[in-house]
């Protein structure tokens, strides 16, 4: 079997997460979804369950932290620097905030940060491993 990733979050506007994700790039899996969750699937190996805070409650009885916090910076990998710019954009036009930190572009690699609807970091990222320094160019 493939190892995969499910990566939960909770969501206070499941419709709306939903739409913010669709947005990003993500595809709905409506057979893990229903009236408390959304999975949305960004590869074959890789999901993101959208969780209600009811359906949320029911997997730990820990706070969620508020929207202005943060616990996890998920990275995610692009094909292009137009790519990851696109991505930022739709974040903003769908209910995100785009470059919640300063963008880095450091030739080889370029990422900019995002948040969800709901606060959740998301690091959008394009990286030319061919260009990257060596070890022996210090």
């Amino acid at each position: 079997m493939t190892r995969m990733i499910f990566v939960n979050l909770p969501v206070t506007d499941l419709a709306a997460s939903m739409a913010f994700y669709e947005a990003l790039g993500f595809t709905n899996n409506p057979q893990f979804t229903d009236e408390t969750a959304a999975c949305m699937v960004w590869s074959e190996a890789i999901s993101v369950m959208l969780l209600t805070h009811d359906k949320w409650r029911t997997f730990t009885s820990r706070p969620i932290p508020p929207k202005t916090s943060s616990e996890v910076l998920l990275a995610i990998s692009l094909d292009s620097r137009d790519a990851v710019d696109a991505m930022n954009k739709a974040a903003s036009a769908h209910g995100g905030t785009a470059d919640i930190n300063p963008k880095q572009d450091l030739g080889f690699m370029y990422n900019r940060n995002l948040a969800d609807p709901d606060g959740h970091v998301w690091e959008a990222f394009w990286m030319d491993v061919s260009a990257m320094p060596t070890a022996d160019a210090h």
